[in-house]
């Protein structure tokens, strides 16, 4: 029906939910004699901030001068002085003592100034405690000075049909209310990258909204809106949360830790089908098929197989393959999980004590992006011929005219050092680039030898 679809992660939302009976007692008559839900607002709207972000990104050439004919002649893009724009988005106050907000990762990535606006005006500078792309959950602090924070829900216990509120700032507008239902739980697939398990809403969302609370009729908080999909830029109905009970394990890493560090099993899955689970024999209808088993990992010492179904973690059931990479991702190394598998028809548990996944650290600094911008990159696997010779972390890939692929980096390198600090997991290059000064130099091996590339501001 559409000639274009477009995804927008650019805004708020803030919803909670409750027992049908507990909403419907809330929006009763005033004392005008008209139904109103003005109260819960009341409650609940100075906890919903606006966040304006300055941020500097590359210089960008008019497109007259990106013909290569004026390219001998101009320095190179990274050497052009740094532009400087302004954004603006939502966060939800969720610690009022502490100062902590909640808002989403894009809204402040690559920020180099935060701000903090309360509805009465007042304005703070805010420290990123941490950030985590993953999930697209960010974590600031402000001066605790008289904040009103919303109480948190359980996005679990959430029903589609329940109703909710979203809150947020778009368009610049200033504070506005949305309410809705909630349309559908566990979506999944809009970013296959991340960790989702979204709720889906048509409550109104439009640009501005990201990171703006999603509230229920009880006034608790039970999503931070993060993206709509969208024909044209605006709203249609369909908007999507990060539930608040991933938030919240989220905040909790990054307060302890300033970043989030996630659990590995070591297993490639897929969806439980009704045609594979004939073809196993089980009468399971949700859970996520063991398709293969990497080596020297959790899953094997622990005796995972092939053809196993995963159908419960923790006693919490696994619908599917998105759902189990995200209960596991949202563990910590070290943690042990009980697992429930079907295999040949009886159901077995393992405990297994998970790995490092080696993700890239919920980072509040951006050495990793700058230098290594359009590389991806993997742990040294027995398939690579440095497996067993050097230890570090492989290319997989370079784009064609990135920073990394101009610097002579190429798919099969390996980064073993970065300014002679040895460097053994994805984590350990991306805390030592963050922590390097100004020029970055990286000790690659290739090919059986050893070369020195160099990064400079």
């Amino acid at each position: 029906m559409f000639a274009r679809l477009f995804l927008i992660i650019l805004f708020p939302i803030a919803v909670a939910a409750a027992p049908a009976a507990a909403q419907v007692m809330v929006a009763e008559a005033d004392a005008r004699g008209i139904p109103t839900i003005a109260p819960l607002i009341d409650r609940v709207d100075d906890a919903v901030v606006n966040i304006s972000v300055v941020s500097e990104r590359h210089g960008q050439l008019p497109p007259l001068f990106r013909d290569p004919f004026f390219s001998p002649f101009l320095p190179p893009l990274d050497r052009m002085p740094p532009q400087r724009q302004m954004s603006a988005g939502s966060g939800v106050i969720v610690d009022a003592e502490e100062g902590y907000v909640l808002t989403n990762n894009h809204v402040i990535e690559n920020a180099i100034e935060i701000r903090v606006t309360l509805r009465d005006d007042r304005s703070f500078g805010a420290e990123l405690v941490g950030r985590d792309p993953g999930t697209d959950i960010a974590l600031l602090r402000i001066k605790p000075d008289r904040l009103t924070a919303i109480p948190f829900g359980n996005s679990e216990q959430l029903l589609v049909g329940d109703f909710v509120v979203a809150i947020g700032n778009p368009f610049g507008l200033g504070q506005t209310v949305t309410s809705g239902i909630v349309s559908a739980l566990g979506r999944s697939g809009i970013n296959p990258q991340g960790y989702e398990d979204f709720i889906q809403t048509d409550a109104s969302i439009n640009p501005g909204n990201s990171g703006g609370a999603l509230i229920t009729l009880d006034g608790r908080l039970v999503g931070i809106n993060t993206a709509i999909i969208s024909p044209g830029g605006g709203n249609v109905g369909v908007g999507f949360a990060v539930p608040i009970n991933m938030a919240r394990t989220v905040m909790d890493q990054l307060i302890r830790y300033g970043e989030v560090q996630r659990g590995r099993l070591g297993v490639m899955i897929q969806d439980l089908t009704p045609d594979v689970a004939g073809a196993l024999g089980i009468d399971a209808t949700s859970g996520a098929v063991v398709s293969a088993i990497e080596p020297d990992t959790p899953a094997e010492r622990a005796g995972l197989e092939a053809g196993d179904v995963i159908v419960a973690v923790d006693g919490r059931t696994v619908e599917g393959s998105a759902r189990l990479r995200q209960m596991i991702g949202l563990s910590r190394p070290g943690e042990q999980v009980t697992l429930s598998i079907l295999r040949n028809g009886e159901r077995i548990e393992k405990v297994i004590e998970l790995a490092d996944a080696e993700a890239g650290p919920a980072q509040t600094r951006q050495g990793a992006d700058d230098v290594l911008a359009g590389v991806r990159l993997a742990p040294v696997d027995r398939s690579h011929p440095a497996w067993g010779r050097v230890e570090g972390v492989a290319i997989l890939d370079v784009t064609p005219g990135s920073r990394a692929a101009r610097a002579g980096l190429e798919p099969g390198d390996v980064i073993t050092a970065v300014n002679r600090q040895p460097v053994g997991t994805v984590r350990d290059l991306g805390r030592a680039l963050g922590d390097a000064p100004g020029t970055v130099a990286l000790t690659v091996w290739r090919d059986g030898r050893l070369m020195l590339i160099v990064f400079r501001p």
